[in-house]
């Protein structure tokens, strides 16, 4: 069984005093919504892994916050296992998203309820309740 590293971002944003989250809907078979994440390519750390697929998936060039981070590990359907890492990313002013049209179909700003109910796995629903309660302390 071969391990697939993948690192990402959890980006939110403050809107008149709120948290929004942004989600990402893949291009791929099955079109999940998601975060902005990969795999790690090369001698990548986890955070430059973060910030290249942020900007890849979506233009935006935003720092990750290594402070905190949620990690889960999965069986993927061909028999490997994923590790993944999420950091948490502040879009701290308005800037324009530009989609990768081969792998983003689709993009969103949700509160936390409503990007809960948008995520397609229960694992990611879950690595968001935790970054919920970590912002909002």
């Amino acid at each position: 069984m071969a391990i697939e590293i993948t690192s990402g971002a959890v980006v939110y944003r403050k809107n008149n005093g709120e948290i929004e989250y942004l989600l990402l809907e893949s291009q791929n078979k099955g079109h999940f919504w998601g975060f902005p994440k990969g795999h790690v390519e090369g001698n990548e750390t986890l955070e430059e892994t973060a910030k290249r697929e942020i900007k890849e998936e979506t233009q935006l060039v935003l720092p990750i916050d290594t402070s905190f981070h949620v990690y889960t590990e999965y069986d993927l359907p061909n028999g490997n296992r994923k590790q993944m890492t999420l950091y948490t990313a502040d879009l701290t002013q308005s800037e324009d998203i530009h989609l990768q049209a081969e792998e983003i179909k689709n993009c969103g700003w949700f509160n936390y309820a409503d990007a809960r109910e948008r995520l397609t796995y229960d694992n990611l629903k879950q690595l968001l309740d935790q970054v919920n309660d970590h912002l909002t302390k």
